[in-house]
């Protein structure tokens, strides 16, 4: 195998697995070795730097970084990183002295923002401190979108969410609320420099089933009726309720049903329960409250008398594998009949903008999403970006955000005439030595094989009496500080000097995970099979370094390491070193002087 090269700075950024996973690229481990040094405002601000919404994120993240923790390869259970977000929002301090300075006199360039949601709002935050004049445009009376509409406030309080969005509004955005736009190509003609569509997905999803058309009073749309409810249009629902779908925006819907009076509320999935596309807490949260998941249930007719809905006919399915891929066919028992007085579809959502006429060199894909450069975000419009679910479709929150920094990169370079890929900041990485003494490291690098932590909740009759009650307390100093030290320090990397070497196989001998070798030189997939402790995950590189005096190489598995520190501390001529490796992911503060 080819040496490694370790300055290529996604080399040592995807031995940061939650870094890597993390669509924003949010420096994990830093902003929790701040928190467990009780510097929360720092960690708040390191979060702010990349996630632009930390807590909000806090509560409501998806976590693309949880699975690919390295804890869950030791431990099975993660870092809390979610959650430790929040204990930074919770208890930061005054920012203000963080906040980046917004110039007074503007730069000549005036940007429009259709949707108030987290991508413009992320857009508008990295703009604004460049000298552009932005302008926010927005159907509804107040900023958020699906941030506010779609996320019941059981888990996302109104206060944390505004106290983030004001915190981008009072930048100095020109904010026009109450404004829908009817007609892109009449904003076209008001000739801002630039426009950026952060729109989200806001079509839900309907079936077309027998009986549908008759029961229509009684079928809700899931994020229509869950945006009534955020904006005060609902405030209950009675009788059996079912909700339809397996995804999120179900699980939101059911459990917002249950405190808003309903007698019953039970979830119908049409698919397996393994493959539902709701978050594995989002389907223990629901089921902890007594809401069952009937899965394999495909509907077949809505079920009513003289107009009122009685309720759904569902076919029983199983699932089977077929080629590689997951099928479903008739299990051969009878169809179940569910009764119901209200249904809520939360069966997906599509892209929906007929307010972008199709006659304006703005080109749509046959999913009605439109056709867009993926690293620029740029449309077939030159003028016109897109960014967040109105991007590629429905995602989290902190997709929005990733692809705000770059549409707003993408912005500011065409704004100032320049090419929108060949001049783009590069990815960058240092790395600095943690080395304190011989045997001494400037992080903790014990190794704590603890288990983790568990958030603790609201009573439970007091959550489902009030659809306001946040039903997570969070984690509080003590418990943050203590998931904390589970952070394996992943960005504190284990740096190999060839010259150095002596080939004592010291570093050998002591590594707890046998994931150091030091072997003839072969072909990766040799290789792999010839180390210490065979190396069986491809989607992790090895660490190889050039030609030793023996004519050996030394291999290490990134994949099973602990960062302990053990080989540098063994190692009797330092070539070992633990270098902590900043990863530069470049945002539009990169241009900034």
């Amino acid at each position: 195998m080819i040496p490694t090269d370790i300055r290529n700075p996604d080399y040592f950024h995807k031995v940061v697995d939650c870094q890597w996973a993390c669509p924003a690229h949010t420096p994990v481990p830093e902003y929790i070795r701040l928190i467990a040094q009780e510097r929360y405002t720092e960690a708040y601000m390191l979060n702010w730097d990349s996630n632009v919404f930390p807590g909000v994120l806090g509560r409501t993240c998806d976590r693309p970084c949880e699975p690919a923790c390295r804890r869950v390869r030791t431990e099975e259970k993660p870092v809390a990183i979610c959650r430790l977000k929040r204990v930074a929002a919770d208890m930061k301090g005054d920012i203000a002295a963080y906040l980046p300075r917004v110039p007074q006199k503007k730069n000549g360039k005036r940007i429009a923002l259709i949707g108030a949601g987290p991508a413009s709002l992320a857009v508008a935050r990295d703009l604004l401190p460049l000298g552009y004049e932005v302008h926010l445009f927005e159907k509804d009376p107040v900023g958020g979108g699906m941030m506010r509409s779609q996320i019941p406030a059981f888990r996302l309080p109104i206060e944390v969410l505004e106290e983030e969005v004001d915190l981008i509004l009072n930048m100095g955005v020109e904010t026009h609320f109450g404004h829908e736009i009817t007609s892109m190509k009449a904003l076209l003609d008001e000739d801002y420099d630039a426009y950026f569509v952060g729109t989200g997905a806001p079509r839900g999803r309907d079936l077309d089933l027998p009986g549908r058309q008759e029961v229509d009073d009684y079928i809700h749309i899931g994020i229509d009726w869950l945006s009534s409810v955020a904006f005060g249009h609902t405030d209950s629902i009675s009788g059996k309720v079912i909700v339809m779908g397996g995804g999120n925006t179900a699980m939101d819907c059911c459990r917002t049903s249950l405190r808003l009076g309903a007698e019953s509320v039970t979830v119908v999935v049409r698919s397996a329960f393994e493959v539902m596309k709701a978050s594995e807490w989002e389907k223990e949260d629901a089921m902890r409250e007594g809401i069952p998941i009937i899965n394999n249930r495909p509907p077949k007719e809505f079920v009513h008398e003289n107009g009122k809905l009685k309720g759904v006919l569902f076919e029983c399915v199983k699932p089977v594998e077929e080629d590689g891929r997951l099928k479903y066919v008739p299990s051969g028992e009878p169809d179940v009949f569910i009764e119901a007085d209200h249904i809520l579809m939360a069966i997906g959502q599509d892209n929906h903008c007929p307010w972008i006429e199709r006659d304006i060199g703005l080109e749509f894909d046959k999913w009605d999403c439109p056709v867009l450069d993926d690293v620029t975000f740029q449309s077939t419009h030159p003028k016109v970006f897109f960014g967040g679910d109105s991007a590629f479709g429905p995602e989290n929150i902190i997709w929005a955000s990733a692809h705000a920094h770059q549409a707003a990169i993408s912005i500011h370079l065409f704004c100032q005439g320049q090419d929108l890929k060949a001049d783009r900041p590069p990815e960058g990485v240092n790395l600095v030595s943690t080395k304190m003494g011989v045997h001494e490291w400037a992080y903790d690098s014990e190794h704590d094989p603890s288990s983790r932590y568990i958030v603790p909740l609201v009573e439970k009759q007091t959550a489902l009496a009030n659809v306001k009650v946040e039903v997570e307390l969070g984690f509080d100093a003590e418990l943050g500080a203590a998931e904390a030290q589970r952070c394996l320090n992943c960005d504190v990397q284990t740096v190999f000097t060839e010259s150095l070497c002596i080939e004592c196989d010291a570093c050998v001998d002591i590594c707890p995970m046998d994931c150091i070798t030091f072997t003839q030189n072969l072909d990766e997939d040799q290789l792999r099979q010839r180390l210490t402790a065979p190396a069986v995950n491809p989607e992790q590189d090895l660490y190889i370094s050039t030609d030793l005096p023996t004519g050996r190489v030394m291999v290490k598995d990134e994949d099973v390491c602990l960062h302990c520190g053990l080989c540098a501390e063994r190692c009797p001529t330092n070539a070992w070193d633990m270098q902590r490796s900043v990863v530069h992911v470049p945002q539009l503060g990169s241009f900034s002087e």
